[in-house]
């Protein structure tokens, strides 16, 4: 790649721009990895099971983790969720990589009715405090967006 010199006023030394077609590269690395998950859409407020590959000595098995997603990260290739459940009383917090080949299957189980971006304020409350609204669809609504992505992918 070729180097261009970036003139400067100060006459300390010379600098070079390394960059050329950088951005280029980067969006098609992540168009590529955008093609590889599958995943649903998932947003903050979305209870969601993710099941994930884990291997312990020469064994494989897969354990779903079952929260609510308190953060979305959606910065190309290293698109990531934070969920957050409960365990035995004790808050447990996990960053999921969603193009990670760890991360095997993602399931929306119930999808929140919330107004931010990020619930990290749902770290202080306990028990019913905590409860996140669904977000409530009649089954006249969820058949005409069937019908209509149906139209939207021929």
């Amino acid at each position: 790649m070729a180097q261009k010199l970036i003139k400067r006023k100060s006459r300390t030394k010379a600098h070079y721009d390394n960059s050329h077609n950088l951005g280029k590269t980067l969006a098609a690395v992540d168009a590529a990895n955008n093609k590889l998950s599958n995943h649903p859409e998932v947003g903050p407020g979305d209870t969601i099971k993710v099941h994930v590959r884990i291997k312990e000595g020469e064994k494989e098995r897969i354990q779903v983790f079952e929260g609510t997603v308190i953060g979305k990260s959606n910065h190309g290739a290293g698109k990531s969720v934070i969920v957050r459940k409960i365990s035995h009383g004790v808050g447990v917090e996990r960053i999921f990589l969603l193009n990670s080949p760890v991360v095997s299957k993602i399931e929306v189980v119930m999808k929140g009715k919330v107004s931010r971006a990020k619930l990290y304020y749902l770290r202080k409350l306990e028990g019913r405090a905590a409860k996140i609204d669904r977000d409530v669809q009649t089954n006249e609504a969820v058949a005409a967006s069937a019908a209509a992505k149906a139209t939207k992918h021929n």
